[in-house]
């Protein structure tokens, strides 16, 4: 190890969620010699390598002068055990954060100044605060074309790249806002049936209640590493794994970990998330769907044009094919909201049950047609029914069930100890269902760290129901996280709006 001042480990079992923290007596050498104060950004070493970490300064004597403590993260990054020595130092100042400063004034970032923040973020030198401070610059349209271009470049070039030596390479893509709209894995499933090369990165939920990797953790191991998605993409054409394992754009991971607690997904950044990991995994074709309604993430034609033209013009300059699909968002797509029950779902389809969500099992053959016939799987006008074939043929299902196994094995998804039924206030027809209100209630319920939680609907707009009659349903690992959705329920009886007869 470098220079620093060497310091005993102890373990806190402190969870911090993504951030790097380290703990220090007030009276530490470290603190006492540099002159540290709570909040600084400083080095940390050990034999398995170096982080930067954000200082928390203790008062009590949970920590020795001698020792220090380590976040969870911090720790897991760093490969520590109890008792081993780490090396502690000033982190030099961060030039990028004068770009950053002239952004928050309004000040456009050129190519070289997004690079410098990107290459900082990725490295892991940007405290949660600072990472906030540029999330909130970029949000309500305040990166332009260029900048959104430089972002996506930045975020590439910033991490590990895939080549598969062959074309097309496909993938596909949901901008979200949808609860239940969990197509990709039957998509995933059929286009790899059809022949097609599919290596699927996906996310976890950033402001949802399940992200497609969240989903398919319930069914099927998704942290794999490079090594293991080679295997699994050569063995079986395709896979479903978390893009956060492997560091193809590693500064989106970092910036997710902030947009999730501001609940920001902004439009720029958007973009440059999607497209960066297509990219970034070796895709030259990708199929992205826009759902469009009043509740979902782009609530009207306008916005979904914008956002259409900003994502072809910079594909188009990455080298990237795209085709949009713009889809029906005006409610969940499904029954399920929250991992493992819209796991149940993409299972009820892929096996041709009989009660599987019509709507869901539709929309993922809509895309995956749309998909096939971009990458000339199947002609054009022809690929619903190409899909369609493979899905009730039982293909798509073998098909998924084999690269479940090569990710490590397949397993049923898990079930919620705890239900609690919404009933139909009164007899008529149900108006409306509120996308916001049912993921905010699904999240409450404690989708997605819980994988089994979240919401389950009974009904669709249209449906015509009897007073008392079930409208969703509350899952729930504890009586009090159902308990505080419930409350959440009841002063929201828009969530599922009943006309009555």
């Amino acid at each position: 190890m470098g220079a620093g001042h060497p310091l005993t480990l102890k373990w806190l079992g402190i969870d911090t969620y993504q951030e790097a923290v380290i703990y220090l007596h007030r009276d530490c050498e470290v603190c006492r010699s540099e002159g540290f104060e709570a909040q600084a950004r400083v080095r940390v070493e050990a034999a398995g390598g170096q982080i930067v970490a954000t200082l928390n300064v203790v008062d009590s004597d949970i920590l020795a002068p001698c020792e220090a403590g380590l976040s969870v993260v911090a720790w897991r990054q760093l490969r520590v055990a109890d008792g081993d020595t780490v090396r502690v130092s000033a982190e030099p100042p961060l030039d990028s954060l004068v770009a950053l400063r002239g952004k928050i004034y309004g000040r456009r970032l050129d190519a070289a100044a997004m690079r410098a923040i990107v290459d900082d973020i990725a490295a892991g030198r940007y405290a949660n605060i600072y990472l906030a401070a540029f999330v909130a610059a970029c949000a309500g349209g305040r990166l332009d074309v260029d900048e959104t271009v430089a972002l996506t470049r930045a975020m590439v070039d910033a991490g590990q790249r895939l080549d598969w030596g062959r074309a097309p390479i496909a993938d596909k893509h949901c901008v979200g806002g949808l609860p239940g709209n969990r197509t990709t894995p039957i998509v995933v499933a059929i286009a790899t049936a059809a022949g097609l090369t599919m290596p699927k990165t996906s996310s976890r939920a950033i402001t949802s209640p399940a992200g497609t990797a969240d989903t398919m953790e319930t069914m099927a191991p998704v942290e794999l590493d490079l090594p293991a998605i080679r295997r699994v993409v050569e063995r079986e054409g395709g896979c479903v794994v978390w893009g956060g394992a492997v560091g193809l754009s590693p500064a989106d991971d970092m910036l997710i970990r902030v947009e999730r607690p501001l609940g920001l997904d902004s439009e720029g950044q958007l973009v440059a998330s999607v497209l960066s990991k297509k990219v970034a995994a070796g895709a030259t074709h990708a199929l992205i769907d826009i759902p469009v309604g009043p509740t979902a993430k782009v609530r009207s034609p306008q916005a979904a044009a914008l956002l259409m033209t900003l994502l072809e013009h910079v594909a188009a300059t990455l080298g990237l094919s795209t085709r949009i699909v713009l889809s029906d968002g005006a409610q969940p797509v499904g029954r399920g909201v929250g991992p493992a029950l819209e796991a149940r779902d993409v299972l009820a389809v892929l096996r041709r049950e009989a009660g599987a969500p019509a709507d869901l099992a539709e929309r993922a053959l809509m895309l995956s047609g749309a998909l096939l016939e971009f990458c000339g799987a199947a002609a054009e006008g022809t690929g619903i029914a190409t899909a369609r074939g493979l899905l009730d043929s039982g293909r798509a299902w073998r098909k998924f069930l084999a690269i479940a196994d090569a990710q490590g094995g397949f397993r049923e998804p898990p079930r919620a100890a705890h239900v609690r039924v919404v009933d139909a206030p009164c007899a008529g027809r149900v108006g409306a269902i509120d996308n916001r209100l049912v993921s905010r209630i699904a999240k409450l319920a404690g989708a997605p760290r819980d994988a089994a939680a979240g919401l389950e609907l009974f009904v669709k707009v249209g449906d015509r129901v009897d007073a008392g009659a079930p409208l969703y349903a509350l899952h729930a690992e504890s009586p009090g996280e159902l308990d505080y959705a419930f409350d959440y329920v009841a002063a929201h009886p828009e969530t599922v709006v009943v006309l009555p007869a």
